[in-house]
């Protein structure tokens, strides 16, 4: 039997990202506790497969292929939700496109691009969002940032670390501004989950994955289900007094000192 605090019956959640991986994972969890949802991602044909597998699950959906990065189409993406929803009650900002370059190398036109995608385009949609809930006086705002976001990962990601830093600090001060008005904002801040990018990476450089097990004293990876139960989480009133948090989804990452030895290795 579910605990009824986790039930999101009658809400309408919109979801980025939802093609693959935690994008697909979160709109997959939110749709099981109960929820309507807007999916929507640039692969339309990942987005239609994630929307075939939630309508078997009772719910009404509705895929909306675009680009989340682009400031129009975010804000057409709300009006969506206005006029085929007539309310929003969860945002999951999972989409978080960036590129990798050394910081003596990298243009600012380059940084500039990342920093519209994973802070511009963000705090649109956060935004947009926080405006309609604002309104209603309650809703649940779940940015999905990165471990990158708090300490430094090096090997090139500085901008995606930057602008993730970004998204971090727009966490918590949108937190603070719109708590009092019954409006919660959170972020979860993942390790390392491949996907079909990092997966490349990994076959690039094969002592890539060892360098990341090394950081995580779980011993595995990440899987796109493990983001499920803590989504459930932040969007149900099982957290109604949590916000401007920045929770690890990280195996036990951001804990470990630096030259700490998982396992009770050494």
């Amino acid at each position: 039997m579910t605990h009824p605090l986790f039930d999101l019956s009658g809400r309408v959640a919109l979801v980025t990202g939802a093609a693959q991986g935690m994008g697909r994972a979160t709109a997959t969890a939110l749709a099981e506790a109960g929820a309507d949802v807007l999916i929507t991602d640039l692969n339309a044909e990942g987005l239609q497969a994630t929307a075939a597998n939630l309508a078997k699950l009772g719910r009404r959906v509705m895929p909306v292929a675009g680009d989340i990065t682009s400031v129009e189409f975010v804000r057409g993406l709300y009006a969506t939700v206005d006029r085929e929803f007539g309310q929003l009650d969860v945002a999951a900002n999972v989409a978080g496109p960036a590129k990798r370059s050394q910081p003596d190398r990298i243009t600012l036109e380059q940084l500039e691009e990342v920093l519209h995608s994973l802070v511009v385009a963000r705090f649109c949609s956060c935004q947009e969002a926080g405006r309609r809930m604002l309104a209603a006086g309650r809703g649940s705002i779940i940015n999905i940032c990165s471990i990158g976001g708090v300490t430094a990962l090096g090997r090139g990601n500085f901008p995606y670390s930057v602008g993730m830093g970004g998204v971090a600090q727009m966490t918590r001060e949108l937190s603070t501004e719109w708590s009092g008005r019954g409006v919660r904002v959170n972020a979860i801040l993942p390790a390392q989950v491949p996907n079909p990018r990092l997966e490349e990476r990994m076959l690039e450089d094969p002592s890539l994955a060892g360098t990341f097990l090394r950081g995580i004293p779980m011993g595995r990876f990440g899987h796109p289900d493990d983001i499920k139960g803590l989504m459930i989480f932040l969007a149900s009133d099982a957290s109604a007094w949590i916000t401007g948090a920045l929770i690890p989804l990280d195996g036990g990452n951001l804990a470990m000192n630096a030259g700490g030895t998982p396992g009770g290795k050494g």
